[in-house]
């Protein structure tokens, strides 16, 4: 078992010089990411120093815990933003965000323009106690309104886990698939990074984000992978190369 660790690169070793970041929780005060200017600051430098191009921040939008909208995000991100350039820190930090899937989304997409990544490409997540009642139809209206979505972390849905056809499912209802990072270093235990690579080794997996929300997590980026198909690992890394703008 240590010949195997020891024959593994460092995750941060991984992230190419030109990566984007589809997944973080970045702006300060705003979820249950970075709580001050100041941590926001530091963790972006770093993420620079490990290679990272480009990040593309994504707060919460879950209805009565982070009750975020699309305006909000937008007016904490210019904040940032002008509070990065007047200290003259120099970084490429768009915003989007990442979406419940309730019945407040299906409202919301009646009423407002949802925040993407790239074009129409919308990052959307789960509870991590069950699915949505109706998780298919959420699916099925965001295609309807010209969204293509990507299921952030879907290794990290334990429901799932012995039940991999609803993954197949899924896939073919329309939904890409955002492996977290973390997830390959062990971060959030070793089941996950099994199933973590099970997704790798049948294709599932579409994107790779980094979900940093502290600076624990950015220190886990110094840890070795546990994911045995590194290569399938390095290949949806650059498969990121598709948000670059």
């Amino acid at each position: 078992m240590l010949h195997f660790l020891k024959s593994k690169p460092l995750l941060r070793d991984l992230i190419p010089n030109n990566y984007v970041d589809i997944h973080s929780h970045l702006l300060p005060g705003i979820d249950d990411g970075a709580k001050t200017i100041e941590d926001t600051i530091s963790i972006l430098q770093q993420m620079k120093a490990f290679g990272f191009e480009s990040i593309i921040t994504t707060p919460h939008i879950i209805t009565n815990i982070w009750d975020n909208t699309e305006s909000s995000i937008e007016k904490k991100h210019v904040e940032t933003i002008n509070t990065l350039r007047h200290r003259n820190i120099e970084t490429t930090f768009g915003y989007a965000a990442e979406y419940m899937m309730d019945d407040n989304l299906i409202k919301r997409l009646a009423n407002e323009k949802l925040l993407t990544l790239k074009d129409n490409f919308v990052l959307v997540e789960m509870s991590y106690i069950c699915p949505p009642l109706q998780l298919y139809d959420i699916i099925f209206e965001l295609q309807l309104e010209g969204y293509k979505p990507i299921l952030a972390h879907p290794e990290r849905y334990l429901f799932y886990h012995n039940n991999f056809q609803e993954f197949d499912k899924l896939k073919k209802s329309g939904c890409q698939f955002q492996l977290n990072l973390l997830s390959t270093v062990g971060y959030y235990g070793p089941k996950i990074t099994e199933i973590a690579n099970e997704l790798l080794n049948k294709g599932l997996i579409d994107f790779v984000g980094s979900d940093i929300h502290h600076q624990n997590h950015l220190d886990a980026f110094s840890k070795k992978i546990r994911i045995k198909n590194q290569k399938a690992l390095e290949k949806v890394i650059a498969n990121n190369l598709f948000f670059l703008k």
